[in-house]
């Protein structure tokens, strides 16, 4: 395996990387194991890194987020890397005694494609609210120099294919053709896809508005972006659970969203965010211009987005979710009894 990794270096980095992490937890879990002792272990699957561990006895669970299987495609990756990452986050995840999920969609993607024939807890990401209510935050329309009567849309996460990037250039110049507004773009973008999707094709374009891109900022100031936005915009091709859209939530912000995956269970359309249908920049463009024509519906948004996350996705609710599974994990019985009713009613919070 290491020759064929060493041959296929870049066509199958997603793979090396795998084997990397897998014996670094080892590693790193030999070292922890010699002072401290565990009751429970999580690992999340999309790193492998239960793949080499040696249990020694102690309860683990796999929690799933973004199998390689079901997301690499999103990256054109081959498919040989493909089955070999897929073949290592197996390994770890039938050598785990439970199993969790951060969405019912998730749950019910790695039961189908993954052939996942065991129980699956779920247990949905959660959020510390009170991040989003402090007054240490910095001024982005004077750091970046912005008017002060545009509105800002949003988008917070990494500038990839799966993230919907692509489609930003045709939302964008179909909102600064009639609008004066400022998009801001705040993510790492390592495939320079910020100036091949966007900059390039935008910049002959007559706009009324701009497109800046900030990089990958901090969290202060990445927090500070969110709870002064006007709109948030998602438009990912696939997602989980994702902690960008909880922060904007947990910010009060009007969200327009993709209507795929586990996006369905964080915002219920016209109630708590909009969605729009996933790929089509057309759908998005016109969900955010009702939002830009209705200051009242913003608001509206905005507010019931706190309040679901106040109550069914805060920090310590989750954590107590949590520890009712790691509790029946280490049991033995490894799945929540009420797992069902728990799920429906995060499916039907509202």
């Amino acid at each position: 395996m290491r020759a064929l990794i060493a041959f296929g270096d870049n066509s199958l980095s997603w793979t090396k990387k795998r084997f990397e992490n897998a014996f670094s937890m080892r590693y790193g879990m030999k070292q922890l194991c010699q002072r401290h002792q565990f009751d429970i272990i999580e690992m999340p699957e999309c790193g492998a890194e239960g793949a080499a561990l040696r249990h020694h006895g102690t309860p683990t669970v796999i929690r799933l987020h973004s199998p390689s299987k079901l997301i690499m495609p999103f990256y054109g990756i081959g498919k040989i890397d493909t089955n070999l990452c897929s073949a290592i986050e197996n390994r770890a995840i039938g050598r785990a005694t439970a199993v969790s999920s951060c969405s019912q969609f998730l749950a019910d993607e790695a039961r189908r494609k993954l052939g996942i024939s065991r129980p699956i807890e779920v247990t949905p990401n959660g959020i510390d609210v009170a991040l989003f209510d402090g007054s240490d935050q910095i001024d982005i329309r004077h750091k970046y120099g912005l008017s002060k009567n545009r509105p800002i849309i949003l988008f917070a996460g990494r500038l990839e294919r799966r993230k919907g990037i692509h489609l930003c250039s045709d939302i964008c110049l179909s909102i600064l053709k009639h609008s004066e507004v400022d998009f801001l773009f705040a993510g790492e973008d390592t495939d320079g896809l910020f100036e091949l999707e966007l900059h390039s094709k935008l910049g002959s374009e007559k706009m009324k508005g701009a497109v800046h891109h900030l990089g990958k900022l901090d969290m202060r100031l990445l927090r500070s972006c969110i709870c002064q936005c006007d709109v948030f915009l998602l438009p990912s091709l696939w997602e989980n659970c994702p902690y960008s859209c909880l922060e904007a939530m947990a910010a009060g912000k009007p969200i327009v969203s993709s209507d795929q995956g586990g996006m369905r269970e964080l915002i219920l359309d016209d109630e708590n965010g909009l969605l729009a249908t996933n790929g089509d920049s057309v759908s998005f463009a016109v969900q955010i211009r009702k939002l830009l024509d209705n200051d009242n519906m913003r608001e509206r948004l905005g507010t019931a987005a706190r309040r679901t996350v106040e109550t069914s996705f805060n920090d310590a609710h989750i954590a107590r979710l949590s520890l009712d599974h790691y509790h029946c994990v280490i049991a033995g019985t490894g799945y929540h009894k009420d797992n069902d009713t728990r799920s429906g009613e995060c499916r039907d919070r509202l």
